[in-house]
């Protein structure tokens, strides 16, 4: 349950950070550069989830040997 909240926050924490940074780079009128950064955020949010994603599959193989 732990780990479950930990990458929660950390998943909330890179979305405020991103949208935060996409804000003030459209503010200065860098709609471009503010593109990059939601886009590098949501890669990044996007394999972290894949990883986890890999690490259920792993543990749904080793319940059911299927190594």
């Amino acid at each position: 349950m732990d780990m479950d909240m930990d990458l929660l926050f950390k998943i909330a924490g890179i979305g405020i950070i991103a949208a935060f940074l996409h804000t003030i780079l459209e503010q200065l009128g860098k709609k471009e550069y503010a593109q990059w950064v939601t886009l590098f955020g949501f890669v990044y949010i996007l394999f972290m989830a894949a990883t986890i994603v890999g690490q259920l599959f792993d543990k749904i193989k080793s319940v059911f040997l299927f190594q």
